[in-house]
């Protein structure tokens, strides 16, 4: 067998996946909405009836929150074992009226390159990730009836909602998902047509504050500044988190772990990615902001960061009413790089807090999720043979990356399983993740699925020694 003909098989059948996608994406799985819970049991259900189908033995497992799938497929004997992770759930759609059209009913629409662009909540993040990686392995069992190497899926559903169940499965089922290296579709490329596997990853910290003044809410003609405003008292807090003439965050022991990068990377990141202008003006900005003295794509890629994420208190529905509030609530997170620790951070911001709150009010916590780091080693063996596959399908030289974002997966399979793991996904930066409209472009689906073929193939000549 050759790979051209599981490519060609991927072509022919193209109509046939985007249908097979098409369903999925119209499971509403929202994994942070707990009236959502039966569409995520749905949308696991789905995947294992699809991994049947292509020939995995595949099964939902349940966990304390929403359930994972599970699939395997046994390849030629002294074959490589790869474990694909990926996950089913997907981000709430509000703000509902910015939708161009319904978020669970995907639509194809001309983009504004031209190419073909598939809209639907899920679309990049990361159900058409997914799909593009058993799609893949349907082709390839298609032409010649079998995998060219042993395959496990993990799929979770609560990676958008923290994946506080992730690492306790990971070490209850090591024996089972014990591979040579993980596969992760959940990132992106460098640009519209240049592949990439992606290195480096930020950690994070989520925190929710509530902070709560007087025992009611108060008129504010009769309580004005005789009692303290929680939302005054916030913004104070918040403002606080950053120098203002830096940039930087000033919470104790914030920066320690924090790497130095060489120069000469800084050299070649500034040669291969988007000036500040460049890659802000698809948001209708041009001025990076943070920390002064490093480009956007530096504080993205390895800087820490602190943003507001959601802040809230007193009257937000239409109109006007003059209520002092009682509470006011905010959403903060830290994204972290290097050897930064997860729980110093989120003890310092909590304690950052306490110290500015007068004696007669009180804040309350909750966490959402915390994660190391991660970078993949460049001498990693299955690091050549997936770059030179990238290259082969895309005809461009495939980049070494890093990413803005989270994936706490990478940390979670290093420390459960002790493996590492090749993060190649086929997203582009204006593909809308967690916003109104998010699009996958349909070119990106379909060699997603080429390149998983080609990548496939090319690690069965690189097991490890």
């Amino acid at each position: 067998m050759t790979v051209q003909a599981a490519l060609t098989q991927a072509d022919t059948g193209l109509d046939a996946s985007l249908s097979r996608l098409f369903d999925l994406l119209r499971i509403p799985s929202i994994s942070t909405q707990p009236e959502h819970a039966p569409d995520c049991r749905k949308a696991a259900e789905w995947l294992v009836d699809t991994l049947k189908e292509i020939g995995f033995e595949a099964s939902v497992r349940e966990t304390p929150g929403h359930p994972m799938v599970v699939g395997h497929v046994k390849g030629p004997e002294g074959a490589p074992h790869v474990l694909f992770y990926g996950h089913y759930d997907v981000q709430p759609v509000d703000p509902l009226d910015l939708w161009h059209s319904a978020p669970f009913e995907p639509v194809m629409v001309k983009g504004p390159t031209g190419d073909m662009e598939i809209t639907a909540r899920g679309a990049a993040d990361d159900k058409g990730q997914v799909m593009t990686f058993l799609e893949a392995c349907r082709a390839l069992k298609a032409a010649d009836g079998t995998l060219p190497l042993s395959v496990t899926v993990l799929i979770e559903g609560e990676e958008e909602s923290g994946g506080v169940n992730l690492l306790p499965f990971l070490e209850a089922n090591r024996d089972e998902l014990k591979a040579d290296v993980a596969l992760i579709c959940d990132t992106g490329m460098l640009a519209r047509g240049m592949p990439a596997i992606t290195t480096m990853l930020r950690g994070m910290v989520g925190e929710e504050v509530t902070i709560t003044c007087a025992n009611r809410d108060l008129h504010s003609g009769m309580y004005g500044n005789a009692a303290r405003n929680p939302i005054q008292l916030l913004c104070d807090i918040l403002s606080d988190l950053r120098d203002g003439a830096t940039g930087r965050v000033t919470l104790p022991g914030f920066y320690e772990g924090v790497p130095v990068i060489p120069e000469e990377t800084r050299a070649l990141w500034r040669k291969i990615g988007p000036t500040d202008q460049e890659g802000l003006a698809p948001v209708g900005l041009s001025l990076p902001a943070g920390e002064i003295g490093y480009t956007a794509l530096e504080q993205t890629w390895c800087r820490p960061s602190c943003e507001i994420n959601g802040i809230s208190g007193g009257y937000e529905e239409k109109g006007f009413k003059t209520v002092l509030p009682s509470k006011a609530m905010a959403k903060v997170s830290f994204r972290l790089v290097g050897d930064q620790d997860p729980e110093k951070i989120r003890a310092a911001f909590r304690a950052h807090v306490q110290a500015r709150l007068p004696a007669d009010c009180s804040a309350e916590f909750v966490p959402h999720g915390g994660s190391r780091a991660s970078i993949v080693s460049a001498n990693m063996p299955f690091l050549p043979p997936a770059l030179t596959a990238l290259e082969a399908e895309w005809q461009h030289p495939a980049a070494v990356i890093g990413c803005g974002g989270s994936i706490p997966v990478v940390t979670e399979v290093q420390q459960a399983l002790g493996m590492d793991s090749l993060l190649i996904g086929f997203g582009l930066e204006d593909d809308r993740v967690h916003s109104p409209n998010e699009k996958y472009d349909l070119t990106c689906f379909h060699k997603g699925i080429r390149s998983w073929i080609r990548v496939l193939y090319a690690l069965t000549g690189n097991a490890p020694q």
